[in-house]
């Protein structure tokens, strides 16, 4: 079963970002406890401070998705709606 790559970045509204920044280090400890999830980086570009460079790796689509939803209903996501998202997702062969 082929692995989920997200790479890509968000650019973060100036209004959102102290709320964003202190969720940040939540976010990354919750998704490290997803199974499936085998690389997750998200970091703040020194050039941009509203830029926050994506990547992302998951076992399998289903991994994927679990990741998606509990973005979704979790308090990043409700931090980062209106985030402006600019993602490549792929499968790659293991």
């Amino acid at each position: 079963m082929p692995k989920v790559v997200l790479q890509g970045y968000i650019i973060v509204p100036e209004k959102d970002l102290a709320l964003i920044i202190n969720e940040l280090e939540n976010h990354r400890l919750l998704t490290w406890q997803e199974e499936g999830c085998l690389v997750f980086n998200v970091e703040q570009s020194p050039n941009n401070l509203c830029r926050f460079n994506v990547y992302e790796e998951f076992t399998d689509q289903a991994a994927f998705e679990f990741h998606q939803q509990r973005v979704k209903a979790s308090l990043w996501g409700k931090l980062s709606q209106n985030a402006k998202r600019y993602y490549q997702i792929t499968n790659e062969n293991n």
